[in-house]
């Protein structure tokens, strides 16, 4: 072997170079030798044509003829002796005995000799050889540098090719020691750049973790010394300054170009370069030095800007602006100066005392170039004045302290130019060049940009005249689809901060197509009526119709998908004609539909449409895909879905699109299934909480969509659970009453046992359990089907240590404690005051749990604390006639708790207790607090009767959510962003009349008020609640359980809100 490689040892070079050359790309982005060495040892494995190299076929060939003889002979032999070995039959394992018997052979040692002396050889022949080169390749670099500075300088681009551009080398300790003592300032200039050069080919790391990296690191630093920097910048912006003023060189009119390839546009175009570099780095570091430099820095670039040509020339003239606005036509200087506060500060000082004038120019700039139709037409110096001066201005109206730079006293304006003119110019811009920039730098850019600054907008865009001139195109009827999709495109920005939305609502900022004054509001929603209605001639029948429509629907969207912008929009029936369009032209304008469900009144409006569940349907498939909602909404569909399924008709969506099925999915897996298919360096830790985070989303998930008592009634009325003789670990529950049978109604072994992890499962299903509870509807519904009770007290008996019920004690476990706060419950009634209910923790001491257990009822007095003294004078048969009548409402899914509540307060007298309900059914009031009544009340029209949605949720509490949304709007988002919805809860607390809320007294005291008052009481309370529990809203909005909170454990001081702090500003 070491005579062939001596005799083709240049054939070898050559494979290694080619092999070393087709690994380049994988090996270059390498920080250090042992990373290089890494890659190259897992060549195999990432390199899919590792054995089409030609030096890895030559290693091969070679092993091949070294060992293929020995490896033959081993197998033969195994594979004749296959019953004498332990290691299998198997191809694999007969591979790993041959490869492991070999590995110890001496061919194979003597064969790993050879190829380790004859390649070390030769690589280092190819390390000689390399240096070498190198070696020439620097002298003949000093000998061209010298001729270049002994001869005539003619090339002064600093893009041009570095001589620093060399490859990486390899450089010692030593070596790098040599070039820190030759980097001395004491050192000839010559030589210090000998070594800058060879410092060049280092690699980084390398450098890093040298011993003289500090000495390096020192000299390096001599080489970028700012000030001197510095002093090149203000030297060249003199001489370009200079130059513009002996040249004066003319600005191309007509048909006349630019030539930049002329010597003199040539040197001026790269020192205006270097000075823009200059102007875009220094930012990032000029807060290390005095302010006084950063000024000067500031105010030399100003000044070389704001150079202009006297008056009098004859012809117009080039000047610095013109091409700096080439080199950088989006004005990146100009915005990296304006972001921090600590340049900006000086920008707008100098700006506003000395180079106003500058403002002027690029104001002027602006008019002119874009009125031009040269700016559009390919002339590219007018194009780059016109964004250059629009990425300039918009920068600057951003801040405040720009803004006061308004109004301007502009040449040829007889009136100072304020920020309203500038905005109407750029309105008018857009008008008659509607096809914005692909980027932001162009005039519908610097309109976006405004929009999305509150202050900015409320100042620029939220006038008269702007909002005036912006649907201009919109009351004349007469504009092309382009202007109208970039003008709505601007409102639905405008509209989707709450300063545009309550412009657009409530200010008669603009004139009507009847010369009235009339609100935003009113104008666009007239407009987009017109256009579902193919009634503007000059689109129908185009093929941007429906853009335009779209565009308009989607301004719409962004006010009627809130409960004050519903409020207003709603006489238009847009929610009709929308859906009328809609089937016209099919799965398209669902979204639009969609959208009306994010209100409970915008709710009531989809289901009069007929098109819920097909919505409902579209949503669904949108979210499995996590498409994006729309461009402005942040939070996904979770408050939409939890809206949908409060009411009965939204659930049966819900469950007939297949997404309750998908939901219990995601939970079965996450619950039962885990993450164990998922490697895992460590062992998982052991979960200290009664649902894991892996669990808790998909618990609030079915906790947002069973919290209404609706909801369950739809879902589990007639229900019966499977309890099957056997289930199969693999089989998966489909739909509620499925999930309740496997996680809450575990009462058999075989239940027990389909559960791998029965004690987390169960639990995750008794605190469901509880929170259903929570609503008492929803409760009487399990109770009445499934006898939840008696299974739970069942549970705890086979739980007690003696057979003896009264003599043992009850095994305290996480199951036990969890079982006996259900219990507690729905076994006592009462207020914060009323009754006590044990908590679900276990306490240190000798009596971890000091809360008696529930093994049958009556509930232990010890959970009584100050029950209400209710006069009691019925019999037992005007009990029974009182509970016939509230539980036979005709096809009300639910209890009739105002009934029950009026028949304690006449204590228990059933003839004055229906007295008074019959009084009370005459009552506007009645509507909103007996929610029983108004269930298919005949007096309710036929659509809003027949849509199964209670008026006590899409009147009463819409407005707590408009009501929220004004006075508490920490509280709305956090509703928003944990998926819940306060007209959820609300309904929840008017259902029951806040019973297990409120102490008997405050109820009596809210329905006296609304009966004696107003039902406006009912959302004023709901509002004060609210606003009394803030501080826990939003501590329990960020640990992820609102929901449960506002559930089962808040309590609820004396909270009232006298009408008189209401009336004037909130009146439903």
């Amino acid at each position: 072997m070491s005579q062939l490689l001596a005799k083709d040892e240049v054939e070898l070079q050559s494979l290694i170079k080619q092999f070393l050359k087709s690994i380049s790309e994988k090996i270059s982005g390498a920080t250090s030798g042992e990373a290089a060495q890494e890659i190259l040892l897992h060549l195999e494995e990432t390199d899919k044509n590792f054995y089409s190299y030609e030096f890895v076929r030559y290693l091969r060939q070679h092993i091949e003829s070294s060992l293929g003889a020995a490896v033959e002979e081993e197998m033969l032999n195994l594979t004749l002796g296959e019953g004498q070995h332990g290691t299998g039959s198997g191809h694999d394992a007969l591979i790993n005995v041959v490869a492991c018997r070999n590995k110890d052979s001496a061919e194979y040692q003597q064969m790993m000799q050879t190829l380790k002396t004859s390649l070390s050889s030769v690589v280092e022949c190819l390390t000689n050889k390399y240096k070498e080169s190198q070696l020439r390749k620097e002298e003949t670099h000093r000998e061209r540098e010298h001729s270049q500075h002994s001869s005539h300088f003619t090339d002064s681009c600093s893009d041009s090719d570095s001589s620093f551009n060399q490859s990486y080398t390899f450089i010692t300790q030593e070596e790098l020691q040599l070039l820190a003592e030759r980097l001395e300032p004491g050192k000839p200039k010559e030589t210090r750049r000998e070594a800058l050069h060879v410092l060049c080919c280092a690699s980084l790391p390398d450098l890093l973790s040298c011993e003289s990296w500090s000495t390096l690191r020192r000299n390096l630093s001599l080489f970028h010394d700012i000030n001197w920097c510095g002093n090149a910048f203000f030297l060249t912006a003199k001489n370009v300054e200079s130059s513009f003023v002996s040249h004066k060189l003319s600005f191309p009119s007509g048909s006349a170009t630019l030539d930049i390839n002329t010597p003199k546009i040539t040197r001026l175009l790269k020192q205006m370069r270097l000075i823009n570099d200059f102007q875009k780095e220094v930012a990032s570091f000029w807060i290390r030095h005095p302010e006084k430099y950063m000024e000067d820095v500031i105010e030399s670039s100003l000044s070389l800007l704001a150079f202009h040509h006297p008056h009098g020339s004859a012809e117009k003239l080039l000047e610095p602006i013109h091409l700096l606005t080439l080199l950088d036509i989006k004005a990146d200087w100009f915005i990296k100066w304006m972001h921090g506060y600590y340049s900006r500060n000086v920008v707008l000082r100098l700006l506003e005392r000395k180079y106003k004038f500058l403002i002027h120019k690029c104001f002027f700039l602006f008019v002119s170039g874009a009125l031009q139709s040269s700016v559009y037409s390919g002339k590219e110096l007018d194009f780059a004045l016109f964004v250059h001066s629009v990425c300039v201005l918009g920068k600057l109206i951003l801040y405040a302290n720009g803004r006061k730079l308004f109004p301007l006293r502009i040449r040829k304006h007889k009136e100072p130019v304020t920020l309203t003119d500038l905005l109407v110019i750029l309105i008018n811009i857009m008008y008659h060049h509607p096809k914005p920039l692909p980027s932001d730098a162009s005039h519908t850019g610097l309109l976006w940009m405004l929009c999305e600054q509150p202050d900015c907008a409320a100042e620029c865009l939220h006038q008269t005249a702007v909002m005036e001139k912006l649907l201009a195109p919109v009351s004349t009827l007469k504009s092309p689809a382009a202007t109208l999709i970039l003008i709505a495109d601007v409102l639905a920005r405008i509209a989707n901060t709450g300063r545009g939305l309550a412009l657009f609502l409530y200010e008669k900022n603009v004139v009507g197509p009847q010369g009235e004054r009339a609100c935003t509001a009113h104008i666009i929603a007239q407009f987009t009526l017109r256009l579902l209605g193919n009634g503007l001639p000059s689109l129908s029948g185009s093929a941007v119709s429906h853009s335009v429509c779209g565009a308009f629907i989607f301004v719409c969207w962004q006010m009627y998908n809130t409960c004050e912008g519903l409020q207003v929009l709603e006489p238009y029936g847009l929610h009709k004609a929308i859906a009328a369009a809609w089937r016209k032209v099919p799965e398209t304008l669902l979204d639009s539909l969609l959208s009306f469900a994010a209100t409970p009144r915008g709710l009531l409006l989809l289901q009069q449409t007929g098109a819920l569940t097909q919505c409902v349907s579209y949503m669904f498939s949108r979210s499995t895909k996590k498409l994006q909602v729309s461009r402005c909404e942040k939070f996904g569909y979770g408050v939409m879905v939890t809206q949908v399924a409060t009411t009965a008709p939204g659930i049966v969506a819900l469950r007939d699109s297949g997404f309750i099925q998908e939901l219990l999915v995601q939970l079965w897996s996450a619950l039962e299934c885990g993450s164990d298919d998922a490697q895992l360096a460590a062992p998982k830790p052991t979960s200290m909480d009664p649902i894991e985070r892996s669990c808790l989303k998909p618990f609030l998930s079915l906790v947002n969509l069973l919290s209404s008592s609706q909801s369950v009634w739809e879902l589990l009325h007639q229900q019966p659970l499977p309890n099957k003789s056997e289930y199969s670990l693999r089989e998966m529950p489909t739909s509620i009453p499925d999930l309740i049978d496997r996680l809450i109604a575990v009462n058999s072994d075989v239940k027990i046992h389909s559960l791998f992890h029965y004690e987390q499962s169960h639990t995750f299903g008794l605190r469901l359990l509880n929170v259903l509870c929570c609503s008492l509807d929803s409760f009487l519904l399990l109770e009445n089907q499934y006898n939840i009770c008696s299974m739970l007290l069942q549970s705890q008996r086979d739980n007690i240590t003696d057979s003896d019920i009264n003599e043992g004690d009850i095994i305290v476990d996480g199951l036990s404690v969890e079982k006996n706060h259900v219990l507690v419950r729905v076994g006592v009634v009462g207020g914060p005051s009323e009754r006590r209910l044990p908590l679900r923790s276990l306490q240190e001491g000798d009596q971890p749990y000091p809360w008696p257990m529930v093994v049958s009822y009556p509930v232990p007095h010890f959970y009584t604390l100050d029950p209400p003294e209710i006069l009691h004078t019925s019999q037992s048969e005007n009990d029974s006639q009182m509970f016939h009548f509230v539980t036979q409402q005709e096809s009300y899914p639910g209890h009739d708790w105002l009934a029950s509540t009026v028949f304690l307060i006449m204590g228990g007298d059933l003839e004055r207790s229906l007295g008074l309900l019959l009084r009370l059914s005459s009552l506007l009031a009645s509507a909103f607090i007996w929610p029983a009544r108004m269930h298919a009340c005949v007096h309710l029209p036929e659509e809003v009767a027949g849509s199964g949605i209670p008026p006590v949720y899409w009147c009463s509490a819409h407005y707590v959510e408009m009501l929220l949304k004004a006075e508490l709007p920490l509280v709305h988002s956090a509703f928003r962003m944990s998926g819940f919805t306060p007209s959820q809860m609300c309904l929840h607390w008017l259902t029951q009349c806040f019973w297990n809320y409120l102490d008997w007294s405050e109820i009596c005291l809210y329905l006296c008020a609304c009966v004696l008052f107003s039902p406006d009481y009912q959302v004023y309370l709901c509002v004060a609640i609210f606003r009394h529990l803030q501080p826990d809203i939003l501590q329990h909005t960020q640990s992820q359980e609102l929901q449960i909170f506002l559930k089962e454990t808040f309590k609820i001081k004396q909270e009232t809100e006298t009408r008189q702090n209401k009336d004037n500003n909130f009146q439903p």
